[in-house]
């Protein structure tokens, strides 16, 4: 099951309002549920601030986000989050590390148990289920904090950077992986990147942010073979062709 998400003039800013900076000027955007959506820009234009206002992190100055038709008003188990950095407790093993994600739920230890070992036997760490953060790589760590998200069943999946850290190869086999998962699930997806050919990659539309406050720039549906020119258009809205 998922939902959709939108914003309704989402602004978002720091400081006292007269004197404080806009990180984010109005913004208005649809995402069907069940759609894998990328967000893109250089730094500072307001990606991670528009994911952390739908994760309920942080608090718009104006306007608001729905998903499905209930405004969020602070963090909740709908939400599923992945970082660029793990945040794995290293004292815990892989299993341990998706099951404490699993006990805000209130969930019965056997099957907050199962619900972990499922995850991880779904990202390909079945074998792993027992090894603790510093005997995994750095990919392998990925996959953990990708099936924590998971177990909870999240009808929202929101990813900031979370491949940014990895080696090519691995990035390309997380992609994959993801792009399975997220066919077989139909969780919505929010992903955040500043890389073209990974949104490309994994998306099936490509919203373009820049410009301080952020702003959308364009909205770009992906096709489904490769396409140099929608490439290079993107690389020209971020200025870089």
């Amino acid at each position: 099951m998922s939902r959709g998400i939108r914003l309704e003039g989402l602004a978002v800013g720091h400081g006292p309002r007269r004197h404080g900076t806009t990180v984010l000027a109005p913004t208005e955007l649809d995402l069907a549920a069940g759609s894998f959506t990328a967000l893109i820009g250089p730094s500072g234009c307001g990606k991670s601030t528009v994911l952390n206002a739908v994760a309920g992190f942080v608090r718009p100055t104006a306007g608001r986000v729905l998903v499905g038709a209930e405004p969020v008003t602070g963090p909740g188990p709908d939400r599923g989050m992945v970082f660029q950095h793990y945040a794995l407790f290293p004292w815990l093993t892989a299993r341990g590390n998706v099951e404490f994600a699993l006990k805000r739920l209130g969930l019965p230890r056997g099957e907050r148990r199962q619900r972990a070992l499922a995850a991880l036997a779904e990202v390909g760490l079945a074998d792993g289920a027992e090894k603790y953060p510093a005997q995994l790589s750095g990919g392998m760590q990925q996959r953990v904090a990708l099936a924590r998200a998971l177990a909870a069943e999240p009808e929202v999946l929101l990813m900031d950077e979370p491949f940014g850290a990895l080696d090519a190869l691995t990035r390309a086999r997380m992609q994959q992986l993801l792009t399975r998962l997220w066919r077989r699930t139909g969780t919505t997806v929010l992903f955040v990147t500043h890389d073209i050919d990974e949104a490309l990659a994994v998306a099936q539309r490509i919203v373009v942010l820049g410009g301080r406050p952020g702003r959308v720039l364009a909205d770009h549906a992906v096709p489904s073979g490769p396409d140099p020119a929608l490439r290079d258009l993107i690389a020209r809205r971020l200025g870089l062709g």
